[in-house]
């Protein structure tokens, strides 16, 4: 198996609208809503927060944007930014009245905060001016953006100069270079797991083998479960350890990629990113966390 030479991203974009490919976290596969359902989601969004006690599950999680490669969110997959004018140590929210209708702050639920895909130590939440309680990442207060209708969408990204789509540390969101190959992104109920550069699902497939590194699916089966390939072992990756991504080489010769030994592959059936399919299809075939075991078992 050979290491990659994966590099690191560099600076934030700056005043630039992007239309990610990513679908939702917790409701996955669902299509970009038409004009008319983006002016309904806009004229919800411009209603009172509700009551974030009422949460059901995660209310921050990960989705890939692209451009930006692994972004925070919200439980419902929208984008999560946050502001230059706040502080983070301490935690401090400087957006209220006008610029909180137009950069909602995202609430924090009664109960414990379930995140997914984002480290728990990192959380918190800070005291707002009308006292209600803000989620913090990496002590940053986060928000969503009233423009933003749709699940990877980042429409607020670089707005002023001082707001900026938030990693899931915390911190501004980095460029993601061209050669983005792999990187993570929260699906429904299987928690994080490991995507391509437009979030579309990787598996990992139980007849495969890790050490020696060998992939067991061609012909046919490489149809239906489309092997992630790349030209050299040099590529880019995010949210994934550098040390557990390879390659090895198939029998047509081609380079498929490889985390802890274990090739990936998409599934032919997963349409748009945030579906996982192929999930225990015979048995076999997993989607892959971001160190290569099977994600959901």
């Amino acid at each position: 198996m050979t290491r990659t030479r994966a590099a690191v991203f560099g600076a934030a974009l700056i005043g630039v609208t992007l239309l990610g490919a990513c679908g939702q976290a917790t409701q996955a596969g669902a299509p970009h809503p038409t004009a008319q359902q983006q002016e309904i989601v806009l004229a919800q969004q411009e209603q009172p927060t509700p009551d974030p006690a009422a949460a059901d599950g995660p209310v921050l999680a990960t989705a890939v944007v692209t451009g930006l490669g692994t972004v925070l969110t919200d439980g419902k997959g929208l984008t999560l930014y946050r502001f230059d004018q706040d502080t983070a140590n301490p935690s401090l929210s400087t957006c209220d009245g006008d610029c909180a209708v137009k950069w909602p702050p995202a609430l924090a639920p009664a109960g414990e905060v379930q995140a997914q895909g984002v480290d728990q130590g990192l959380v918190g939440t800070v005291e707002r001016e009308d006292g209600t309680k803000q989620l913090t990442v990496g002590g940053w207060p986060v928000y969503r953006f009233a423009q933003d209708a749709a699940p990877g969408e980042a429409k607020g990204q670089g707005v002023g100069g001082t707001w900026f789509v938030a990693a899931p540390d915390g911190k501004k969101a980095a460029q993601a270079a061209a050669g983005l190959t792999l990187t993570t992104a929260s699906v429904g109920n299987l928690g994080t797991v490991l995507t391509d550069k437009d979030g579309m699902t990787l598996y990992r497939f139980d007849k495969d083998t890790a050490d020696p590194s060998a992939s067991n699916c061609n012909g046919d089966c490489a149809v239906k479960w489309p092997p992630l390939l790349v030209e050299s072992d040099t590529f880019e990756v995010q949210g994934v350890d550098k040390a557990l991504v390879g390659t090895v080489q198939r029998k047509d010769g081609k380079k498929q990629v490889t985390v802890a030994g274990r090739p990936l592959y998409l599934f032919a059936d997963d349409k748009v990113c945030g579906e996982a399919k192929g999930q225990g299809v015979g048995g076999v075939w997993f989607a892959a966390k971001p160190d290569g075991k099977k994600a959901g078992v």
